[in-house]
């Protein structure tokens, strides 16, 4: 019987049964849970079985999963494309891990050898496989039928735990991978005679079949970039504002989407966009992920193929005094470069600086005179150094080249972050060298700010404001080997507050990329939406009344307890 194998199989996983009062959400082991007659009656109006997430890691432990096979999940662990198709699996390991207050940890670890046992940890015991906008009707409506914490699931790229929740019902949207293009888009109910070239991405379409499909059409579209191409193209990204090594040429991709298919929490479903619904299109648009609805499709407008020309820099350094001297140009040059069209990514430590960068529609030859002062001058400061540039026929060429190979992921990390604003880079670049430098490891940047994104309205759209006075986007991590205790995982977590506190004392009150950023904020309203918040959050309640989407460091999240399960005051 279904809630019976159910109960058995997590009761093996060591998933405890948590009781919630009346304000607060129903969960697994409540009383308050649907009933296996309840379970069978969604599995009879969804298109296919329901699912029961278990982590992928459970293949490694005989006991749990006898059926598994632990060589294939040794061998892709790391891969963000294998991960993003398994339901139980989250890019960042220590998310699908769950810390009770005594400090025991409930997780499954790859490796079974540290003694631990296999538990679910903060996967969602049960959900449903959308693979049409009438599944997630029915998500939805179940959900808030029986007051379920409700967790919305796309590739589980994340890095503040918003894709999921223990005891939690799931929605799973990695197959609503419909992709279409039109070469004269109108949205809907548009009162304009304009059209775009556009490409609308079902929520499960991720960026490397977006940006095949954009190659074949001749178009390139503003997305994200990471090893496989792995990240949602129409998910969490684009809800928190969607930033891209093309964002300085083209926007963020908040600033390139034109419409969205939504289902609200009634069960709804809307169409969001400057003509239908216009103040749920504006808080869609950077207002953050699993918030206001389940995003089922997003329409993005399209760009010109044309050539790129990409810049590669590294330097290693002989003091620290040198990192300083080269850190403290790096960053002078980037307004500019910014403005210019120029976006990509960078770290910068004591030891070196690795750097590679990107504009559209820019010669070799002028790409090579923008960077050779700066080529110059890091020869001045260190013989191991080198630029190079390389000209591409595309975007999707430099992509392909780069960003193809699989990796990165399957780990424990958390990040601080900030947009640092344009006055701090010109003004004050040699105190950010002095700053960062000052941090374990150094930092990276996204350089994926400046020029249009400048340019845009910053009340146009729900994301941060603060984007528009942003040159980078700068963040520090840290991590720490599966197996750790819980009071060693506190001590990583401290020290990643103290380069919270760095990077605040730099420059007080600059806020930051709410989908890259750190889950211990002490005004998170500020920091990750700026002015735009009060306003979002009387979106969320014109469209969510109950409180049905509530995420970590969302809006309206301040009005629930620390596990998001209940309404503070009760």
């Amino acid at each position: 019987m279904l809630t019976s194998q159910l109960s058995l199989m997590l009761s093996a996983l060591g998933l405890a049964q948590e009781t919630s009062g009346s304000s607060c959400k129903c969960l697994y082991g409540d009383a308050c849970w649907p009933s296996e007659s309840e379970f069978t009656e969604l599995a009879s109006v969804v298109s296919q079985p329901l699912v029961h997430p278990t982590p992928p890691e459970a293949a490694c432990y005989p006991a749990s999963n006898p059926s598994g096979n632990c060589t294939d999940v040794q061998i892709h662990s790391n891969d963000g494309n294998w991960r993003a198709d398994q339901v139980g699996a989250l890019q960042n390991t220590n998310f699908q891990s769950f810390i009770f207050p005594n400090g025991t940890i409930s997780a499954c670890y790859l490796n079974a050898s540290l003694g631990a046992p296999c538990e679910q940890g903060s996967i969602p015991p049960i959900g449903i496989d959308a693979r049409s906008v009438e599944d997630v009707q029915a998500g939805v409506r179940f959900a808030a039928e029986h007051n379920l914490r409700l967790v919305i699931k796309n590739t589980g790229h994340d890095y503040l735990g918003r894709s999921t929740g223990r005891n939690s019902f799931m929605i799973w949207t990695h197959h609503l991978k419909n992709i279409t293009y039109d070469d004269a888009f109108v949205p809907v109910n548009s009162t304009s005679s304009e059209t775009y070239k556009a490409l609308t991405l079902g929520a499960g379409v991720q960026w490397h079949e977006a940006y095949d499909a954009a190659e074949q059409n001749g178009r390139v579209v503003v997305g994200g970039l990471t090893a496989g191409g792995s990240v949602g193209a129409a998910g969490g990204w684009v809800l928190g504002g969607g930033h891209s090594a093309l964002a300085p040429s083209y926007g963020l991709g908040v600033d390139n989407a034109l419409q969205f298919t939504v289902v609200i929490a009634s069960g709804e479903v809307l169409t969001a966009n400057a003509y239908s619904n216009p103040e749920l299109f504006w808080a869609l648009r950077g207002g953050g992920g699993g918030t206001f609805g389940v995003v089922t499709s997003v329409t993005y407008r399209t760009h010109d193929l044309v050539p790129l020309a990409g810049v590669f820099l590294l330097s290693n350094f002989t003091s620290s005094a040198v990192a300083k001297e080269v850190a403290s140009e790096f960053f002078r040059i980037q307004p500019g470069l910014a403005d210019a069209g120029w976006g990509g990514y960078s770290g910068i430590s004591n030891e070196r600086l690795i750097a590679f960068m990107i504009s559209p529609n820019v010669s070799y030859a002028d790409a090579n005179a923008t960077f050779t002062p700066f080529a110059e001058f890091l020869q001045s400061k260190s013989n191991d150094s080198g630029v190079f540039t390389v000209p591409f026929e595309s975007f999707y060429a430099w992509y392909q080249e780069f960003f193809t190979s699989n990796g990165q992921v399957g780990g424990n990390v958390e990040l601080a972050s900030r947009l640092f604003s344009r006055s701090l880079y010109e003004a004050e670049h040699d105190k950010m060298a002095d700053v960062l430098l000052s941090i374990d490891g150094g930092v990276a940047l996204n350089h994926v700010a400046g020029g249009a994104v400048s340019r845009a309205d910053p009340d146009s759209v729900g994301v941060n404001p603060a984007w528009r006075d942003a040159v980078a986007h700068v963040y520090a991590t840290v991590g720490w080997p599966d197996g750790t205790s819980a009071a060693e995982i506190q001590s990583f977590r401290q020290q990643l507050r103290g380069y919270n506190d760095v990077l605040e004392a730099l420059e007080p009150g600059a806020g930051t990329y709410l989908n890259e950023a750190s889950l211990y904020e002490s005004n998170f309203r500020h920091t990750f939406f700026g002015s735009h918040y009060d306003r979002l959050l009387a979106i969320k309640d014109q469209y969510d009344p109950s409180g049905l989407f509530v995420v970590p460091e969302g809006v309206g999240s301040e009005r629930w307890d620390e596990s998001l399960n209940c309404r503070k005051g009760y």
